[in-house]
């Protein structure tokens, strides 16, 4: 089989954190059933795929993301024949399914890495990364885990230390072991033959690590700042060359790419962290045999400023040639794009629809975060709220991930808004989201949602808002401009960035139409080149022909 088409180029996907969308049976845990409730929502955005984070069996250390068997379903997110209906239902709705592969790393509750850890003989011994420690017993390496502290950890059987990334709890799997990359490739398998349409690979930089376990050098502290960290976690101050982050995952995603081809239709969605995370998510889908698609921490990581947008962009289209990347402006990461952006409380209405079309005009394809299209800002919640170990771990210069995975408000006047009918959910609430309701906004024609919904399908008949080059224009404060074009029709688009209204000249090269259907907050002038913007407008404009 080949395969037969692109529909990941230019597709909407939309990404949904299980734990917090709905809860079907009442435990306070979003679930499986709780997705499929909610596909003809789905469906009425226009959304061309929904990406599902980790559902697998797991002791939950880290959400899901700490797999114990990766052919299960964990019973508090349903069972097996849940997702098999989901999948089918989804795909009546003509909604593609992408589930988040943990290949990095597994639970050390595994199966897998109990044999190893037995013994330095045992048939998986290598499956894992092992390494003695130095002469003094310290460990073999300075690498720094995410999660604070040493990348490291101590096993009294096997007297030797285990490499991981993030919680202790998640040994990295040794994907330099053919053994390894077999059993992964099954597990593709697996999930592929039930009708899956791809994978988003979590964490794909840290698949390989330098074999020969060199120390990382110290960063340049003059170096643009990491944007998958905050500078208060101490690996900030590490240059990722040997822990992660090296040349040797490109020859995995080729093998991959390879074997998904096997099936028509399939994509493998990368995310690329790390200090240059444009530079290696560019990396991974360089021609047609690497990924389909991959996504950076370039707008993830940042406020949104009008410098944010623009470097990114330069650095994005120096390095990606022909390559496809997958933009997101928010995910389950991160503070919420709303809050990042700094908008002022009166005005949160106006930038989320910002960057809306923003995200959404941009040459790639785009994955927005649940609830994001109702504008929602990041919850905020006390330290005894918390339940994520980072956030816990780094509290409080970081609180970023468990505000952004609060549930979602479907029910202004339902107990935390309409999540679930447990007597707590498993997470807090924030009830100034009940405002912000998928029922508030849904019979209002001027709500974030409507926009959202609008724009998705105004995108679908533009080839070149979809799948279009992209050209930066020069732009003095506050605006963001550029040019997307396909089949030699043009749309210049044009943002202002800030949250004072402001007046940007069109160039006097062509003549312009306006495409009212999705520009917001502008008035042009008799000139016909001059154009008015409100606090966060934006104007889409389509050549008419050049002068």
């Amino acid at each position: 089989m080949t395969e037969q088409n692109n529909w990941w180029r230019g597709a909407v996907i939309y990404q949904i954190y299980p734990r917090s969308f709905l809860d079907m049976n009442g435990d306070g845990i979003g679930d499986l059933p709780g997705i499929e409730r909610r596909l003809d929502y789905l469906s009425s955005l226009g959304i061309d795929a929904i990406w599902i984070s980790p559902f697998f069996k797991s002791p939950m250390k880290d959400f899901g993301y700490d797999v114990s068997d990766y052919r299960a379903v964990d019973p508090i997110f349903g069972h097996i024949d849940d997702f098999d209906r989901l999948l089918r239902h989804a795909h009546d709705l003509n909604i593609k399914i992408i589930i988040d592969e943990v290949w990095s790393h597994t639970s050390d509750q595994h199966l897998w890495f109990h044999e190893s850890r037995m013994n330095k003989t045992n048939a998986k011994a290598d499956w894992y990364v092992w390494a003695d420690a130095k002469a003094d017993g310290t460990p073999p390496n300075n690498w720094l885990s995410y999660f604070g502290g040493p990348a490291w950890t101590w096993d009294a059987r096997r007297e030797q230390y285990y490499l991981h990334h993030y919680l202790a709890n998640q040994p990295a799997l040794n994907l330099w072991n053919p053994e390894v990359e077999k059993e992964i490739f099954d597990i593709a398998k697996f999930w592929l033959d039930k009708g899956v349409d791809g994978f988003r690979l979590d964490a794909i930089h840290t698949y390989r690590h330098d074999p020969e376990l060199r120390d990382n050098p110290v960063r340049d502290q003059n170096a643009l700042p990491p944007m998958d960290m905050p500078l208060s976690n101490p690996m900030s101050r590490q240059k990722r060359i040997y822990s992660m982050c090296t040349p040797h995952v490109i020859p995995f995603t080729e093998k991959m790419r390879a074997y998904v081809n096997q099936w028509d239709n399939r994509c493998l969605l990368g995310e690329a962290a790390g200090d240059d995370s444009e530079a290696l998510a560019a990396s991974y889908v360089q021609g047609t045999d690497r990924l389909h698609l991959a996504y950076s921490f370039g707008l993830l990581g940042s406020h949104l400023s009008r410098h944010d947008i623009t470097s990114t962009i330069k650095r994005v289209e120096e390095k990606l040639g022909d390559g496809w990347l997958c933009w997101a402006t928010s995910n389950h990461d991160v503070v919420r794009a709303v809050t990042r952006i700094g908008a002022p409380a009166h005005l949160q209405k106006e930038a989320a629809l910002l960057i809306m079309a923003l995200g959404l005009s941009l040459r790639g394809s785009y994955c927005m975060y649940q609830g994001e299209e109702l504008g929602l800002p990041q919850a905020k919640l006390a330290f005894e709220d918390l339940r994520d170990p980072y956030d816990i771990a780094l509290y409080p210069e970081h609180a970023g991930r468990d505000g952004g995975r609060t549930p979602m408000p479907w029910h202004p006047e339902k107990p935390h808004g309409g999540f679930t009918f447990a007597h707590e959910p498993w997470i807090k609430f924030w009830e100034p989201h009940k405002d912000l309701s998928v029922w508030t906004q849904d019979n209002d024609p001027d709500s974030v949602l409507a926009h959202y919904r609008n724009f998705i399908g105004f995108r679908k008949q533009i080839p070149a808002l979809r799948v279009g080059s992209i050209k930066l224009l020069d732009s003095n404060e506050p605006f963001v401009a550029w040019i997307r074009e396909a089949d030699d029709y043009k749309v210049l688009c044009i943002f202002n960035m800030s949250p004072e209204p402001s007046s940007y000249t069109l160039p006097s090269d062509g003549s312009y139409s306006i495409l009212n259907n999705i520009s917001r907050g502008i008035s042009l002038d008799n000139s016909g080149l001059k154009v008015d913007f409100d606090a966060y407008g934006y104007g889409f404009f389509g050549f008419i022909h050049d002068e």
